[in-house]
């Protein structure tokens, strides 16, 4: 049996807080509980409560440690002074040989730190991301950068996030390029069952109308995006379904900053069809049955490509720029305008939508958990 230098097996404690974090950690999470020698352990924030209790569902994980922290509307000092209040006692008491992050969150910087001031190891899962603007995405960038610095062992999910961590000063020994556990995780959901809920509302949709007719997938919820983009966007919105050849279905994120905006200005325009936010499972399925997702989210970014479809980025600059080189990603920002344009060419050009319908994903072939694991076990 595998021993940590304190003599007893390996002890891995995974924190994370929200729905995406779940997402890519759950692969990584049923790894760790199948390898012999690892006393695998889960702790959530619940920095988002209600969209992370349906992956942990969903994946069968059950937390060893729940916080609890989510508050309606709190501030990101807030949520910080929460994590560093409650987290601590846990690594306290548990005291774990490593601690596993995922990706860009509050809970992923907090919780980094706090390892770091108990000289608990740290594993960064999606190292290297950057936009090099700190306000882009905001307070992701940051978040992410703070987290490079306490990590012991980085996981890039890409070659060019590798080179970014090498540009800042990171040892190559300890950055393994992995692929993103989140076409790990795709791969199991997408055997799933197509939820009822989603054939009833494609059926609703798309079946009782002419066969032409397009369905475009939506999220917009980044806080660099409240206000005037939002706005922006959602005239773009409005002046695509007009066309009257789409549908568009956008489930609306919680935070009141995005539904008043967006139930105001699109809540009775036709062809638009607005959802309360979706679990991960019939939100991956509406996925597979788009043509076109518009998104400002990090993960979709990774997930649409993997089923061929193409990508309009909603944000200036993306930590992803691997997706825009394979040519399954196009930044088109907040400005009106453009999103109708590219949004435009790609439902009417068949070329320009195949050629990125058919590019080569290069986030990952769902193998990243294994690589994890098996990284941890030799930094024994």
């Amino acid at each position: 049996m595998l021993r940590s230098s304190k003599g007893f097996p390996l002890k891995i404690l995974s924190v994370f807080g929200t729905r995406p974090e779940a997402v890519k950690m759950a692969p990584v999470v049923r790894e760790l509980q199948r390898t012999a020698g690892i006393e695998s352990l889960v702790c959530v924030t619940a920095q988002h409560r209600q969209m992370l209790d349906q992956v942990l569902a969903l994946f069968d994980i059950r937390p060893d440690v729940d916080l609890d922290l989510m508050r309606d509307d709190q501030s990101l000092a807030e949520l910080s002074a929460r994590i560093f209040r409650d987290l601590d006692p846990v690594l306290a008491d548990l005291k774990p040989d490593w601690v596993l992050v995922q990706g860009d969150t509050t809970t992923v910087a907090i919780a980094s730190l706090l390892a770091y001031y108990r000289r608990i190891r740290v594993g960064h899962v999606e190292a290297g991301l950057r936009t090099h603007d700190k306000w882009q995405p905001f307070p992701e960038e940051i978040n992410r950068r703070v987290a490079g610095v306490a990590a012991d062992l980085h996981f890039a999910p890409t070659e060019w996030a590798r080179q970014n961590l090498l540009r800042e000063g990171i040892p190559d020994a300890v950055i393994v390029v992995t692929g993103n556990p989140v076409i790990d995780a795709l791969r199991v959901v997408a055997a799933q069952p197509e939820p009822p809920e989603i054939t009833r509302l494609i059926e609703q949709l798309i079946t009782t109308k002419l066969k032409t007719t397009k369905l475009i997938l939506v999220t917009a919820h980044r806080r660099e995006n409240f206000w005037k983009p939002l706005e922006n966007i959602c005239a773009a919105l409005k002046e695509l379904a007009a066309r009257g050849d789409v549908e568009i279905v956008y489930p609306v994120h919680l935070n009141p900053n995005v539904q008043e905006p967006v139930y105001r200005l699109l809540g009775n325009v036709p062809h638009i069809t607005l959802l309360p936010p979706l679990d991960y499972l019939p939100l991956v399925h509406l996925m597979k049955r788009s043509t076109l997702v518009l998104t400002d989210s990090g993960g979709i970014q990774e997930e649409a490509p993997a089923f061929g479809v193409p990508v309009l980025v909603l944000r200036e600059v993306t930590e992803r720029p691997e997706g825009v080189e394979a040519g399954v990603l196009k930044l088109v920002g907040t400005d009106t305008r453009l999103i109708v344009r590219e949004a435009n060419r790609l439902l009417d050009d068949a070329s320009a939508y195949a050629a990125m319908a058919k590019a080569v994903n290069p986030f990952g072939d769902g193998q990243a958990a294994g690589r994890i694991v098996r990284a941890l076990l030799k930094m024994m």
